[in-house]
């Protein structure tokens, strides 16, 4: 029996528009709701954007402690990345732009830069990230129109497997480690490339050994929780 004050992790299959603090939100409410209690530690182990559906791990009680562990585990993702234009916020968050003709593309060429991409990388994030810059979270320097100054991280990608090309748009399967803006390996992929490109869409497949195929929507685990509450 699950016991939620003691310490539960639930795997939870995000859905498109979703913050991962809405998620949560709603998961703590359950809980406060079935238990009575207030205070109900309730944490997640790893942001997706709101344009990227998939796996968010959520901790209740003592599990909190294991989120930072979690959090290191590899991330597998799959999407699409769009290419012939680029976006500010490298996803579709802002509009496309400085569109270029894609017709002379090879998939041999695509395929050369998906492996050259593989390994060890300093990457700079995207200007709407979570990233905080002087205590202001870049995303919203970048919406109120300012360009806050990114730094470099050492990021892994693992494995970058193309699973299909359809026109201008790439299929892609990537394993990669903590920290890993998949919005920024788009748009180095559009660079490398000379016609630019921007993160269609983004499903987070896996942490770990933790799969999306076993995950619960929202409105199942916030039944799961009323159900087997316990105080």
């Amino acid at each position: 029996m699950p016991n939620f004050i003691e310490g539960e992790v639930l795997l939870i299959d995000k859905p498109l528009t979703w913050t991962s603090f809405d998620a949560v939100n709603k998961l703590k409410y359950a809980l406060q709701r079935s238990t009575g209690l207030k205070k109900i530690k309730v944490g997640h182990a790893g942001t997706l954007d709101p344009l990227a559906s998939g796996l968010l791990i959520v901790c209740t009680g003592k599990k909190t402690k294991t989120i930072e562990s979690i959090q290191g585990l590899k991330k597998e993702y799959t999407g699409i990345i769009q290419f012939g234009a680029t976006t500010s916020s490298y996803d579709l968050e802002t509009e496309p732009e400085n569109f270029q003709d894609t017709s002379h593309l090879t998939e041999t060429q695509l395929h050369h830069v998906a492996k050259n991409m593989e390994g060890e990388s300093d990457q700079l994030p995207p200007i709407f990230s979570a990233k905080k810059i002087d205590g202001k979270r870049a995303y919203d320097l970048a919406r109120a129109g300012k360009n806050p100054e990114m730094k470099t991280k050492r990021v892994a990608i693992y494995s970058f497997e193309i699973e299909k090309v359809e026109g201008v748009e790439l299929h892609f399967r990537i394993i990669c480690s903590k920290g890993t803006y998949i919005r920024s390996i788009a748009h180095d992929f559009g660079k490398a490339i000379g016609v630019g490109g921007y993160l269609k869409a983004l499903r987070r497949t896996k942490i770990g050994d933790f799969d999306v195929i076993t995950a619960m929507t929202i409105d199942a685990a916030c039944s799961y929780v009323e159900e087997h509450s316990l105080v």
